[in-house]
């Protein structure tokens, strides 16, 4: 790789954009960036008034160069894919043939996009490589870009296995976050699918930022129950969970035979607490997939509980409130419902039912 990598930013939604604007501001002369998004008001935006980032850091505006189509005769060292999940296989299938001798696409998505995306590759998992955001961000308008929440990355192989590019990716992406190296990047995927698949569900369903919702007991419950299933499917692949945000331990928090029909415990007290405290960290933080289901386009629920339900069916693991999850989402998206409390409460009722 070159002295000064060149690194191609697929998608400038919230987390893209950030990322982009960020980059921009802070790594002029360390690195070159370009942005690649195929969404003309975007690229309008951008291009008038720059990326304009607000959030944990005040307020920022940064330029650099955006394209609406994936540049022709240009070599990138790095691809950073930061498209929602259910567009990711077909940017990395447009943009591939960029890539440098030695680079590599970064999965950015939650989820488990990595397997996805290797499948396309030709060379495979040598040419994909993952990194987990433990921060939050939101696109309010085009160009106008909101950090809801601080972190950093977690960067690894989905096979485990060292690689020496990752080193360049880790100074590549610190002045947006920390970055640490894993070993484990499965675990640190699953972990953080069990708290997706939790909170920005249930941000969609109840169409409020998280903050908000983690008031609600019923809504802890339910947060709780998705990521016990989740837990369980994770166990059944053999993955050795990571602790999220090096605090939130799944394999703690997911709730024993006991803590299911208990309603007062000493450990249930102290997950709901854990999930209060949760919520105050990342009140300000909105479900993306309650924003792609407002401008119209396919929520990632299938990339989230959607997993776990298949995961869990290849194990004979039972998923039901994942799949009565993933059910409400569409639902959503099919105008059948209207995001609120009352579709939660629902929720809590037909889970209740189940036990």
């Amino acid at each position: 790789m070159s002295d000064k990598p060149r690194v191609l930013v697929v998608g400038c939604g919230g987390i893209g954009g950030v990322l982009t604007g960020t980059l921009n501001e802070h790594a002029q002369g360390l690195v070159d960036v370009t942005a690649l998004t195929t969404n003309e008001g975007i690229a309008a935006a951008v291009t008038a008034q720059g990326f304009r980032v607000r959030g944990i850091d005040g307020e920022q505006v940064s330029r650099g160069p955006i394209v609406t189509a994936p540049p022709t005769g240009a070599s990138f060292d790095w691809i950073l894919l930061a498209t929602q999940p259910p567009q990711v296989e077909e940017a990395a299938r447009s943009v591939e043939h960029l890539l440098a001798p030695h680079g590599a696409m970064v999965c950015l998505q939650n989820g488990l996009c990595e397997s996805r995306i290797e499948r396309h590759s030709r060379d495979g998992r040598d040419r994909v490589v993952g990194a987990v955001v433990a921060w939050g961000a939101s696109m309010p308008e085009p160009g106008l870009y909101e950090r809801t929440s601080a972190g950093g990355f977690t960067i690894g192989r989905m096979d485990g296995a060292a690689d020496e590019r990752l080193e360049q990716l880790a100074t590549i992406l610190e002045p947006v976050g920390p970055v640490t190296i894993t070993r484990n990047l499965a675990g640190a995927r699953w972990s953080k699918l069990a708290i997706n698949c939790a909170i920005s569900t249930l941000g969609t369903l109840g169409g409020a930022r998280l903050g908000q919702l983690m008031t609600h007991r019923l809504v802890r419950r339910l947060a709780l129950e998705i990521m016990t299933e989740v837990v369980a499917v994770a166990r059944a692949e053999r993955v050795r969970l990571e602790k999220v945000s090096g605090t939130i331990d799944l394999d703690w928090i997911a709730l024993t035979p006991e803590e299911r029909r208990s309603r007062g415990s000493a450990s249930l007290v102290a997950k709901h607490s854990m999930l209060l405290a949760v919520g105050a960290r990342y009140r300000r933080m909105r479900s993306s997939m309650l924003a792609a289901i407002e401008r119209g386009r396919t929520p990632a629920v299938d990339f989230l509980n959607g997993e776990v339900v298949t995961h869990g069916a290849r194990h004979g693991i039972p998923t039901p409130v994942n799949a009565e999850c993933q059910r409400l989402v569409h639902a959503l998206a099919r105008k059948e419902l209207q995001p609120g409390f009352p579709v939660l409460q629902a929720l809590s009722e037909h889970v209740a039912s189940l036990q």
